[in-house]
């Protein structure tokens, strides 16, 4: 009998236990999509995508700004800047939005964009949402135009902030952020986009990133919110 009741106890725990995973997940992607007065940005860029695509920049951050636009990439992902080793989600959104606000047409195919990417991703996959990070990319018959129109685009990144609603919700049950650390951040910036015959034009740009950053560990991207997070 009491093994029996060991073993009720022991599927209890662990149920306990995955739903504390999930529900950690699910506060940082609810204050993703979910925060009331949120700023809708997909509207926007989904309109700027059908004549452009993400970037890749001259950041503020100067361990990035070093390694865009002035490091050989790897054969593998064309012009798609390499995820540094960061242990801090402010930084490593800085450097992730960046990466997805720049992309090199001319050079780099979008099968080489997505492997860049996805190079940037939380080795944790259960966390990961890599559906909505690659919706960023133009489908293939834009990416083909974008290529002969030889566009290519660069970015500067301006902040990275906590939004109020993650360090609220933070306050509320500090707890929360120990499952999965996966941290909520808006970064903003600029992009400036370039095409043959000198044409070109710019436009500030905002993100909500959520990343991972457990301690002693490099950070990860997690997922991108359909939504700007003041």
């Amino acid at each position: 009998m009491k093994s029996s009741r060991d073993s009720v106890l022991h599927r209890h725990t662990a149920d306990w236990s995955a739903t504390r995973r999930i529900a950690a997940v699910t506060i940082v992607i609810t204050l993703l999509v979910a925060v009331a007065g949120l700023v809708a940005w997909a509207t926007g860029d989904r309109d700027q995508r059908r004549t452009s695509a993400p970037a890749a920049p001259a950041s503020s951050a100067p361990a990035v700004k070093d390694r865009l636009g002035t490091t050989p990439s790897s054969p593998g992902t064309g012009s798609v800047a390499k995820p540094p080793r960061l242990d801090d989600p402010l930084a490593y959104a800085k450097a992730a939005a960046a990466m997805l606000w720049s992309y090199d047409a001319r050079s780099t195919s979008r099968d080489q964009q997505l492997a860049g990417m996805h190079a940037w991703l939380s080795l944790e996959t259960k966390y990961t949402d890599w559906t909505a990070i690659q919706s960023q990319v133009p489908d293939p018959v834009l990416w083909s135009r974008m290529r002969d129109n030889a566009q290519h685009a660069t970015a500067t990144v301006a902040d990275a902030k906590f939004p109020s609603a993650f360090k609220q919700a933070l306050a509320d049950d500090p707890a929360a952020l120990t499952e999965a650390y996966v941290y909520a951040v808006t970064v903003t910036g600029k992009q400036t986009i370039r095409w043959k015959d000198g044409g070109g034009g710019a436009e500030d740009r905002a993100v909500t990133l959520a990343v991972q950053c457990r301690p002693s560990a490099s950070c990860g991207l997690v997922s991108i919110a359909p939504r700007v997070a003041p």
